[in-house]
């Protein structure tokens, strides 16, 4: 199945033209099976780019609250080597991380050679809700976008592909997810007071989520915008959108330093 509807590499973006669920023709079960299919395959390629130890892989997720990001990397993160495999979750910076560039604690989490790393929210926070609340005046914010366009470039340079997902929920869903976490004992946890004054800045955020699509996408670090709320469709699109960047990249395992014809498995002792 072709993504490419759903890629942004700079060009306009309109959010509410954009579908929040998938209506396509492919059933449930198929969905299943294609999803099982590229988790597969991403797990070979991620062997060998481990093994390879010379590129890496950065995927940035950003949603509005209860999207499903902590699902999504649930799923991903399932059929991958955790040894090649880096989580990183930013919440509100600490007062040591503010007293630094907004991009310095992003930089110390990138991917080493030979990794993947997940982003679970990232420095667009620093171009969403920064902006969204008025923290920054606009030229901060406008001079942002040009520093993460250019630390993502610097990525790119040493061999990191960057993919980034917006997933795209409707609010009408998001309060369904709200009311789930209420209603359910064991994710009471998971609901926050606070997230139900963000959601009254909604179109706000989403204006927000429509420049930063518009501002920092590339062919080197494109956006894709998610139907987020079939999560079989989710899953398979962010699995396949992965696989294919992976094969792109055509990590190989290295050449031993020894010439295996010299041995066999009968030989060794």
């Amino acid at each position: 199945m072709n993504f490419d509807k759903y890629k942004f590499t700079g060009e306009s973006v309109r959010l509410g033209d954009i579908a929040t669920k998938y209506n396509g023709k492919l059933d449930n079960d198929e969905l299943d099976k294609r999803r099982d299919d590229a988790w597969e395959e991403l797990a070979d390629l991620q062997e060998k780019l481990y093994a390879e130890n010379k590129q890496s892989l950065l995927i940035v997720l950003q949603a509005m609250d209860a999207a499903g990001k902590d699902s999504t990397i649930g799923k991903l993160t399932k059929n991958l080597n955790a040894q090649g495999c880096q989580i990183h979750s930013f919440k509100k910076p600490s007062k040591a991380e503010l007293a630094q560039d907004f991009l310095w604690r992003i930089h110390a989490a990138a991917p080493a050679s030979g990794g993947i790393t997940i982003f679970n929210r990232s420095h667009y926070e620093d171009v969403l809700i920064v902006k969204v609340h008025g923290w920054k005046s606009p030229e901060k914010i406008a001079a942002r976008y040009h520093h993460i366009n250019n630390f993502e470039s610097l990525l790119a340079d040493r061999g990191t592909r960057v993919i980034k997902f917006m997933l795209h929920v409707s609010p009408d869903y998001q309060l369904e997810r709200f009311k789930r976490r209420l209603d359910i004992p064991g994710k009471n946890w998971k609901f926050n007071p606070g997230d139900l004054d963000e959601r009254q800045h909604w179109a706000d955020y989403m204006a927000a989520f429509e420049s930063a699509i518009e501002q920092c996408g590339s062919e080197k670090s494109p956006w894709y915008v998610v139907p987020a709320e079939n999560r079989k469709f989710r899953d398979y699109m962010i699995a396949s959108v992965i696989k294919d960047a992976l094969q792109e990249m055509s990590p190989e395992y290295p050449v031993p330093e020894f010439d295996p014809a010299e041995f066999n498995s009968d030989s060794i002792k």
